[in-house]
């Protein structure tokens, strides 16, 4: 669990109150006291199957961090008094904690997205100087789990990212890779398709204006039209309702 003193609740689920310096921080501190972690990162649509799915909210209650990846996360939880400092972005993070990896001559292991890609990303990362101790698809079974968390022990990786989709992550790294021995995993969830060049990322304007969602949906919009649709709106109803229950509990 975390152990940083700063965990929130936030719509019913767990939010870590750190900014990414203090998030690469304490993910350096578990590795080097060797300390089996997991950090998880939560935006709106985690927040909508987090009030749905019980078992989900419990895995991500269970992560060591737990940080806001969505910039409506962070003005939500900002609106009804978090002082949430800011996103902490499932890329961005990766994207720090290689610098770090290479400075420290860190393995990490590669888990997600289809093989074409995920060997594209391993070799590029190779090539920038990154210790590249293993990598493999997402495309795995339930059963396969254990085998598949064994492999990345084995491989002597430091870090682990796993860029597979909710909520399957989550299951994935907190009931498999930290129980098996992984020093620190890391959900990314589509970052491996950005850095490998299959997708692009939103100019910084669109990120920080909250409209990251809808450059991904320009770009898939078959794929995401009716997810962005359906949780956008949920989450908004979600947060609307729980601002009318504040009031009401202060009136009292």
């Amino acid at each position: 669990m975390t152990g940083n003193g700063r965990r929130a609740t936030f719509l019913g689920a767990p939010i870590d109150l750190l900014d990414m310096t203090e998030t690469v921080e304490a993910i350096a501190r578990h590795v080097d006291e060797g300390r089996p972690g997991v950090h998880l990162g939560v935006n709106a649509a985690n927040l909508v199957m987090a009030h749905d799915d019980p078992a989900y909210r419990a895995d991500l209650g269970a992560g060591d961090l737990v940080t806001a990846d969505g910039q409506s996360v962070v003005w939500g939880s900002r609106f009804i008094g978090l002082a949430t400092p800011e996103r902490v972005t499932g890329i961005d993070l990766m994207d720090a904690l290689l610098r770090m990896a290479r400075a420290r001559d860190w393995g990490i292991y590669l888990l997600g997205a289809r093989r074409d890609v995920v060997d594209r990303l391993a070799a590029k990362l190779s090539a920038e100087g990154t210790r590249v101790s293993g990598h493999r698809d997402g495309y795995f079974g339930p059963d396969e789990s254990d085998a598949v968390a064994a492999e990345v022990v084995g491989s002597g990786a430091q870090l682990l990212f796993v860029g597979t989709p909710s909520p399957a992550k989550e299951r994935f790294v907190v009931h498999h890779a930290r129980p098996a021995g992984v020093p620190f995993s890391v959900g990314v969830g589509g970052s491996f398709d950005v850095l490998a060049g299959e997708l692009r990322r939103a100019p910084g304007w669109m990120q920080r204006a909250g409209l990251e969602w809808l450059f991904r949906l320009l770009q898939e919009p078959g794929r995401l039209f009716r997810r962005y649709a359906v949780t956008n709106t949920r989450y908004a109803w979600l947060l609307a309702r729980d601002i009318l229950g504040r009031r009401r509990r202060r009136r009292r």
